[in-house]
């Protein structure tokens, strides 16, 4: 496969001085495409850090009984941008970030630390979603087969509108090796709409653009519910929107990250090579130190 390689601001002159060649992007080229996907997702200089913001509601979804709201979600993405190039693909952008949400009590609004499973009645604790990193594969004008970028868009009055669903089936870290016979992957659809003022999305004499977003998140249970295989799905609904700074945060989200995820306030590096975490990934960690912390006293046998 083609290595692609990461572009300095340094060599990137030409686009540090886009706003005095400024022209008006056509969503039609690839080339003009990505970028305009990288304005929505960052910014046109490389290594400026952005930062997105969500709230919303988190649902329950079980056959024959009606949804139940469980919990609201306060939630932030940080990430930068950087220039990759490919002498087949072109020049396009690799997006690093990582990203908190909080779950708090729909009366009260605090964040919960413990949670009462209304199905089992059992207490369970609760554990935030943190994921360190969330990275996503480099973007090009040009697939791999020559093949050009298609940006999925449609105007709307002043707006240009942005949809992406993701739709997600892999290997569940919590199961065992049979998951290909027995069914048991991690099944789940994210849904994205941006919406952005199109003068301020497509001129490139403005640096970035401030979209507007809708999350959508259909998945399994969060695995700290303890739902033990019960049937049925959770649902997100959030509205988010990229802020000019992370100070804009709520104070809920700035005062939980300062005191539990300090590093969440800072991007990861450009060159980031881990792999990617996720509830899942987390939540194996989490059990599996508390685990070792307090092991099981051992079983009486006969």
């Amino acid at each position: 496969m083609m290595k692609y390689v990461l572009l300095g601001c340094a060599a990137l002159g030409t686009l540090a001085a886009m706003p005095a060649n400024a022209r008006t992007l056509d969503p039609a080229k690839p080339e003009d495409a990505i970028e305009i996907m990288k304005r929505t997702q960052c910014g046109v200089k490389d290594g400026t850090p952005a930062v997105y913001y969500w709230s919303g509601k988190v649902y329950s979804r079980i056959t024959g009984e009606p949804d139940r709201l469980l919990f609201h979600g306060e939630g932030m993405n940080v990430r930068q941008c950087v220039s990759v190039a490919d002498e087949k693909r072109g020049t396009g952008y690799r997006q690093v970030s990582r990203e908190v949400m909080v779950f708090t009590d729909p009366k009260t609004g605090e964040i919960l630390r413990t949670w009462t499973n209304p199905w089992t009645d059992e207490k369970v604790e609760v554990m935030q979603i943190a994921n360190d990193p969330v990275n996503a594969r480099p973007s090009f004008p040009y697939g791999a087969d020559g093949k050009p970028f298609q940006l999925s868009h449609k105007r709307m009055g002043q707006w240009f509108a942005m949809p992406l669903e993701v739709p997600l089936f892999y290997h569940n870290v919590l199961a065992g090796d049979y998951q290909d016979f027995v069914g048991n992957k991690y099944h789940a659809m994210e849904i994205f709409d941006f919406v952005a003022r199109t003068d301020e999305l497509l001129d490139t004499k403005n640096p970035t653009a401030y979209p507007s977003v809708s999350w959508v998140r259909i998945s399994d249970w969060m695995p700290w519910m303890k739902m033990r295989g019960r049937q049925g799905q959770i649902v997100f609904n959030a509205m988010g929107t990229k802020l000019k700074s992370y100070d804009e945060l709520p104070k809920v989200l700035k005062d939980e990250i300062a005191a539990n995820y300090p590093i969440y306030t800072q991007a990861p590096p450009v060159d980031d090579a881990r792999p990617n975490e996720t509830t899942w990934t987390v939540f194996k960690k989490w059990v599996d130190e508390k685990r070792k912390a307090a092991p099981e006293a051992p079983r009486q046998g006969h």
